[in-house]
C-alpha cells in the first residue's frame, strides 16, 4: 500500500510539473510569439528539459517498481532480465565507452612516464657504442704455483665476431623464426609480446617470449648481471631494454642489429656467437652453415646451458627445439614443410665434433672444467664469457701429473678385473684444497674420456663403513659405548636385514662365512658386512647420515632417500670421490670439516682481486677420539690379515715408506658379481680416493682391487716425497698423533684403545660370569672333556643390540661352540711297565699311545726329573743310572690333553 502511494505521488508532482511547462508556453504565445519566433536558444533548452523529464519520469517510473528496503531493491536491480536491459542500454555502452578511453589515456600517460623515470638512469649508456661491446674474450686458469693449466678461448677467444655477410642466410632465417617473428616489422618493442610478457609476470609465471632480438642484444651486452631477475623486480629492467631497443633500432638497420645478436649470443659452455659455435660444433665458418646445422644452433641460446651439445642428458629436448625450429621456418616461409622434413632426419649431434677437441692443449682438464662450471653457476655464464680473469686454482700440477701417470699405470692391467676406467682425486688435508683430480684413465678416449668420474655419484660399497657405520658409533652416547675392542657378533641376521624376505635377500661377507664374536677392530679392518649393519641399527639411519654428511660426504642419500640398512655397507645411494676424499680428509683433521675448496684467488682484466681464499678454522663433526678411533683401525695392517690374507700388506694398501690409513670397497651389482673398486687412504697431509670400474656400469670380472692397488702404488709414496716432502710439509715417518685422553686397557680379554669417556663398570653394557672351557679346542667344555684340560674363564656377557641375544665373550675361546676335541670312549695313552734293566744300568718306561698322538714325557728317579718329547706311536723310554734307584714316577701326555702316570719302588 505504502509503494502504491509513493507511486501517486510521483506521478502527480510530474504532471505538476509538465502543466506548468505548458503554461508557460501558452503565455509566451499570448504576448504575441508564435512557435516559429522562438530563438534557437529556446528551443534547445525546452528539448533537454523535455528529455530531462522523460528520464526523470522513467526513472521514477523504475523506482515504483522496485522495494523500498535498499537491500532488497539492490537484489531486485540484479534480476537477469533487468541487468541486460540496463547493460545493454544506450546510456551505458556510451558510459563504459567513456571509462576505457580514460584508462587508454592513464595507461599512455603512464608507460611515458616510466620511460622518462628510468631513461634518466641510462645516461652513461651509449647505444653508439653497442657494437664496441661485442669484442672477443679469454680466461687464463693456473695451478697453485702459477703453472699455465689453459688459457680459455676455444680455437681463438670465447667470441669470435664475424661481419653480417660471413654468416649463413639460413642460420639469420633460423634466428628470427625461433625468438623473434616480428623482428623486421617492430620498432625494437613488440606491444603484443610485452603485454603478454607482463601478464605472466604478474600473473606469477615465468616471463617468456615478450623479449625482441634486440632487446635480447641489449640484455645480453648491458644487463647481464640482472638477467637472472625474472620476477617482478625485474620489470625495470624490462623497460630499460625496452628503452635502449627502441634507440637502438633507430641508430643501427635490422641486418645490423641481427649480426651484432648472432656475435654476441651464448651456444652452450665456451662457446659465445656464432662463428665460435660453428667452428666448435661444425668445425666450419658461420657462413657455411647448412639448414640442420642453422636449426640446431639456433635453438641453443634458448636455453644455452640446456641445450648444449655437449650435454648429452638433454639431448632429446634439444632435438625437439630443433624440430620447432624448422617448424616455424615453415610457418614463416623462409623454407618448404618437405625442406623441413628431411632436415629433421638427420641425425645432426652426430656431426658435432668431440668436445675433446676443444681442449686441446689443456692441463688437468677434468679439474679446470670443475672450476669453471662452479665459477658459472657463481657469477653467471654471461659474466665469466665476458672474460678477462685470471684464476689461481688449489690444484698443483706436480701431483696432478703423478696422479695421472698413476692412473695410467693401473689402465695396463684393467684385464685383471674386466675394468675400462679409473678416478683418483686428492684433497689437501689441512685445507680441504683439492689438488690433484684425474676424472678417467684417458681425457681422449672417446664416449666416456672426458666424463668426470671424480665429482659423479657413484656406490661407495664398504668405503662408506668408517663414515656412515663406525664413526657415528664411537660418537659418545647415554648407556653403552663402544670402541675398536667392543664385540659385535657376526653372525645370520637375514630375517632382520631382509625384513624377513628371506627368499633372495641374505647379507653375507665377501668371504661367505660368519665369524661369530669380533672386536669392532677385526670387523671394520676385515670389512665385515654383518657388523657393519648392526652399528648403523645401532646408530639409526637418519643419525649416521647426519654425521657423514657432517664429514663431508653431502652428496650421499640427500634429498631423503635411502636404501635402508643396506646403506651399511654402500648399496642403494652415491657418493662423488672428491666429497668422498675430503670425508676422509675429515677424519685425517681429527673430525673438523673443511668445505672443499678448488681456487686461491681471481684477478678481473684490470688485475682487481674479486676473490681470494682464506682458510677457516672448519667446523666439528666428531670428537677428535672418535676420528682418531676409527683411524687406528684403518691403520692397523694386522687387524686385517683374517680376511685379506696375504692381500693385507699389498703394495698400495700399504707402504714402508709412507704411513696411512686404508679402506676398500667393493660393489655387488645385486647378482653376486662385483662392480666396482674402491680404495681411500689418508695420511696427515692427503687424503685420495681411487676408483675403478666400468663406465657404463657393467660388472667386473673380477673383485679384486689389484688395479687401484696399483694406482695407489704408483701415486701415495710419490706425491709424498715429491710434492709435500718438497715443500717441507712431510717427512718419511710422520703419521696422526694420538689425542690426550685415550685409554689403553683390557675389555673383553682383549687390549685395546677406548675414549676418555668409556668406563667398564657403566658403559660396557657388560656382565661378567665365570665359563669351563677346553683348554686344547678352545671351546665350552662338555662331561667328555677331561679334567686335564678343563679351565675356568672369566667371560664377558653383553646383549646384542640388533638381535636381542646374550652375547659371550672371552677372548681367544669359542662360547658358542662346545668342544668337539674330546668324546667319552677316547683310549688314553698308557705306560705299560718302569723296569730296572741290570745289565744297562738303567730304568726302562714302556708306553703306548691312545686316540691321539703322544707327546711329551716326564719321568722322575729319586726326585730327579727327566723330560723329552714322544713319537706319536710310543716307545720306550731308557734313562742310565750309576745305581738302582728306590722310586720312579712316570706321566705322559698326547696331542689330546690326555695324560697317564705310574709310581714304581724297590
Amino acid at each position: 500500500m505504502a509503494m502504491k502511494n509513493t507511486a501517486n505521488k510521483i506521478k502527480k508532482a510530474v504532471s505538476k510539473k509538465v502543466a506548468s511547462k505548458k503554461a508557460d508556453v501558452a503565455a509566451r504565445k499570448q504576448r504575441g510569439g508564435s512557435k516559429n519566433d522562438m530563438s534557437l536558444y529556446s528551443n534547445l533548452a525546452y528539448k533537454r528539459r523535455v528529455k530531462q523529464d522523460q528520464r526523470a519520469r522513467k526513472k521514477a517510473e523504475e523506482l515504483a517498481k522496485l522495494p523500498k528496503n535498499p537491500f532488497l531493491r539492490f537484489l531486485a536491480r540484479l534480476r537477469p532480465d533487468r541487468f541486460f536491459k540496463w547493460w545493454f542500454s544506450k546510456e551505458n555502452q556510451i558510459r563504459l565507452l567513456k571509462i576505457f578511453v580514460a584508462l587508454i589515456l592513464i595507461i599512455i600517460i603512464g608507460i611515458g612516464g616510466l620511460f622518462l623515470y628510468f631513461k634518466k638512469d641510462l645516461s652513461e649508456i651509449d647505444p653508439e657504442e653497442l657494437a664496441n661491446r661485442v669484442q672477443d674474450t679469454v680466461n687464463v686458469y693456473l695451478d697453485r704455483n702459477g703453472e699455465v693449466l689453459w688459457e680459455d678461448k676455444g680455437s681463438g677467444d670465447y667470441r669470435l665476431v664475424v661481419d653480417g655477410g660471413d654468416i649463413s642466410t639460413y642460420m639469420r632465417q633460423a634466428t628470427v623464426a625461433a625468438e623473434d617473428r616480428n623482428f623486421y616489422n617492430h620498432i625494437g618493442i613488440d606491444f603484443g609480446a610485452l603485454v603478454r610478457a607482463t601478464f605472466s609476470t604478474l600473473s606469477g609465471k615465468q616471463v617468456q617470449g615478450g623479449s625482441t632480438l634486440t632487446q635480447q642484444l641489449i640484455k645480453q651486452v648491458y644487463f647481464s648481471e640482472e638477467a637472472q631477475d625474472r620476477g617482478l623486480s625485474g620489470i625495470p629492467r624490462k623497460i630499460k631494454e625496452a628503452i635502449l631497443a627502441i634507440e637502438v633500432e633507430k641508430m643501427y638497420d635490422k641486418e645490423q642489429i641481427i649480426t651484432l645478436y648472432l656475435n654476441e649470443s651464448p651456444y652452450g659452455g665456451r662457446r659465445n656467437g656464432i662463428e665460435s659455435a660453428a667452428q666448435t660444433y661444425f668445425g666450419k665458418s658461420a657462413k657455411d652453415l647448412d639448414l640442420a646445422e642453422s636449426s640446431l644452433l639456433a635453438a641453443i641460446p634458448n636455453n644455452p646451458g640446456r641445450f648444449n651439445p655437449y650435454n648429452t642428458q638433454y639431448h632429446a629436448d634439444l632435438v625437439a627445439r630443433q624440430k620447432y625450429v624448422l617448424d616455424a621456418m615453415v610457418e614463416m616461409g623462409y623454407i618448404t614443410k618437405e625442406q623441413a622434413e628431411e632436415t629433421k632426419a638427420i641425425d645432426i649431434l652426430a656431426k658435432v665434433k668431440p668436445e675433446a677437441d676443444q681442449y686441446a692443449g689443456m692441463k688437468a682438464p677434468w679439474f679446470v672444467l670443475e672450476v669453471k662450471s662452479q665459477l658459472e653457476a657463481k657469477y653467471g655464464i654471461k659474466t665469466m664469457r665476458e672474460g678477462g680473469f685470471t684464476i689461481r686454482t688449489t690444484l698443483d700440477y706436480r701431483a696432478q701429473q703423478i696422479g695421472e701417470q698413476a692412473v695410467a699405470e693401473g689402465s695396463k692391467i684393467f684385464s685383471s678385473n674386466g675394468s675400462d676406467n679409473a678416478t683418483l682425486v686428492s684433497v689437501d688435508v689441512e685445507t680441504a684444497q683439492v689438488i690433484a683430480m684425474v676424472g678417467s684413465y684417458d681425457w681422449n678416449k672417446p664416449g666416456y674420456g672426458q666424463v668426470n668420474a671424480a665429482t659423479s655419484l657413484l656406490e661407495p660399497a664398504s668405503s662408506i663403513k668408517p663414515i656412515l657405520d663406525y664413526a657415528p658409533l664411537f660418537i659418545q652416547r647415554e648407556g653403552v659405548n663402544y670402541a675398536p675392542g667392543t664385540v659385535l657378533r657376526d653372525e645370520n641376521i637375514d630375517k632382520l636385514y631382509c625384513g624377513g624376505n628371506t627368499g633372495k635377500c641374505r647379507l653375507r661377507n665377501a668371504s661367505n662365512q660368519f665369524y661369530g664374536n669380533v672386536t669392532i677392530r677385526q670387523a671394520l679392518a676385515g670389512s665385515l658386512n654383518i657388523p657393519a649393519v648392526k652399528a648403523l641399527y645401532i646408530n639409526g639411519i637418519e643419525n649416521s647420515l647426519e654425521t657423514a654428511h657432517k664429514l663431508g660426504d653431502l652428496s650421499y642419500c640427500t634429498n631423503g632417500e635411502t636404501a635402508g640398512l643396506s646403506m651399511g655397507i654402500g648399496g642403494g645411494c652415491g657418493v662423488r670421490p672428491v666429497e668422498h676424499a675430503n670425508a676422509y680428509a675429515t677424519l685425517a683433521r681429527g673430525g673438523v670439516y673443511k668445505e672443499l675448496a678448488y681456487i686461491l684467488e681471481i684477478k678481473n682484466a684490470t688485475g682487481d682481486v674479486i676473490e681470494s681464499w682464506s682458510d677457516s678454522e672448519g667446523t666439528r663433526a666428531v670428537d677428535e677420539q672418535v676420528a682418531y678411533m676409527v683411524t687406528d683401525i684403518l691403520s692397523d695392517v694386522n687387524s686385517r690379515r683374517f680376511t685379506f690374507g696375504s692381500l693385507y700388506n699389498a703394495a698400495g694398501f700399504y707402504s714402508n715408506k709412507t704411513w696411512f690409513a686404508a679402506k676398500t670397497g667393493t660393489t655387488d651389482n645385486g647378482g653376486g658379481r662385483a662392480k666396482d673398486s674402491w680404495l681411500l687412504s689418508y695420511s696427515p697431509v692427503l687424503a685420495t680416493a681411487i676408483w675403478n670400474g666400468n663406465h657404463d656400469g657393467r660388472a667386473l670380472s673380477s673383485g679384486n682391487h689389484n688395479v687401484a692397488f696399483r694406482i695407489s702404488a704408483n701415486y701415495v709414496d710419490r706425491v709424498h716425497a715429491e710434492v709435500y716432502g718438497a715443500d717441507g710439509k712431510w717427512k718419511s715417518g710422520d703419521r696422526i698423533n694420538e689425542p690426550a685422553g685415550m685409554q689403553h686397557m683390557s675389555v673383553n680379554g682383549k687390549n685395546d684403545i677406548w675414549p676418555s669417556w668409556y668406563n667398564k663398570s657403566k658403559s660396557s653394557g657388560i656382565t661378567n660370569e665365570k665359563m669351563v672351557f677346553d683348554s686344547i679346542s678352545k671351546k665350552k667344555a662338555t662331561d667328555c672333556t677331561p679334567e686335564e684340560t678343563r679351565i675356568e674363564v672369566e667371560v664377558s656377557k653383553m646383549i646384542d643390540p640388533m638381535t636381542g641375544k646374550e652375547v659371550y665373550y672371552a677372548g681367544g675361546y669359542d662360547t658358542e661352540n662346545e668342544d668337539d676335541v674330546h668324546q667319552c670312549g677316547d683310549a688314553k695313552p698308557s705306560i705299560l711297565s718302569i723296569s730296572w734293566d741290570e745289565d744297562r744300568s738303567s730304568i726302562i718306561v714302556k708306553i703306548k699311545n691312545g686316540r691321539y698322538s703322544l707327546q711329551n714325557y716326564t719321568v722322575t728317579v729319586d726326585g730327579q726329573n727327566y723330560n723329552g718329547e714322544l713319537p706319536a706311536n710310543g716307545k720306550d723310554v731308557e734313562i742310565p743310572l750309576s745305581s738302582k734307584p728306590t722310586s720312579v714316577s712316570a706321566h705322559a701326555t698326547d696331542t689330546g690333553g690326555y695324560s697317564t702316570s705310574v709310581n714304581w719302588s724297590e
